[in-house]
């Protein structure tokens, strides 16, 4: 298999506080990879260190065999936010084609043909003269989602993609992001939707307080885990 992102002893602080504690992790191309564990333990810094949204104190970031740490944020890289980071002054259609105009130099002509075919994919194509405020969490979601797709991205980021929605949007989005999972892209999921992280991972990677405490299969991390920590945190989920 080939190899889409390796990190490498990674490290990132905020000050006193060590977030991100000699992470390493390989993942191969295509692979749905599923990010969880505690509240606090460094899986959203883990996203934003790889697409350059937050500056790594060392280690290095591997992308296609370039050293990619620090740089500025990739065009091949998309991000789907916790709370979705919509411009609010845009309508739908704006904040889908903003970023390939000014950072792809697509004709507006093309980057709005896109985008409409973005949005029916998202069963959200009569959202498109709308402006954020006037979207359900799960409908901004999914013009998050579109927006990211919008620049062809080779992977695609999710940080806690439905944790601000209630339980109907959430099933909404996580089947948008299930119907992904068949087009080869790359995927990295931070989520505490246990039942969503059985049903699309590769592999899952379970983090706890900055350190990778495991990578395993779906079907081992779930039914065979070898760890206490991990034990443990599964029990929680099983009660």
């Amino acid at each position: 298999m080939q190899t889409k992102i390796e990190i490498k002893d990674l490290n990132k602080t905020f000050g006193d506080l060590h977030v991100l504690k000699d992470v390493n992790l390989k993942i191969n191309k295509g692979e749905k990879i599923c990010i969880i564990g505690p509240s606090g333990s460094g899986k959203s810094t883990l996203l934003r260190c790889i697409n350059g949204l937050e500056t790594a104190n060392s280690g290095e970031i591997i992308i296609d065999n370039e050293d990619v740490l620090n740089k500025p944020l990739s065009k091949n890289i998309g991000m789907v936010f916790q709370q979705f980071n919509l411009f609010h002054n845009l309508s739908v259609l704006d904040n889908i084609t903003l970023a390939p105009i000014c950072n792809k130099k697509m004709k507006k002509a093309e980057a709005r043909e896109n985008a409409l075919k973005l949005l029916e994919q998202m069963g959200i194509a009569d959202k498109a003269k709308n402006y954020p405020h006037q979207l359900s969490g799960g409908q901004k979601q999914r013009v998050s989602i579109a927006r990211a797709l919008a620049m062809n991205p080779e992977i695609l980021l999710f940080d806690e993609p439905t944790s601000a929605l209630d339980s109907k949007m959430t099933n909404e989005v996580l089947e948008i992001i299930s119907s992904l999972a068949s087009t080869g892209i790359t995927m990295l999921i931070v989520t505490h939707e246990l039942g969503f992280v059985k049903k699309i991972a590769d592999r899952v990677v379970f983090v706890d307080s900055g350190s990778i405490i495991t990578v395993a299969s779906t079907e081992s991390f779930f039914n065979n885990p070898d760890n206490e920590i991990v034990s443990s945190f599964l029990s929680g989920y099983n009660k």
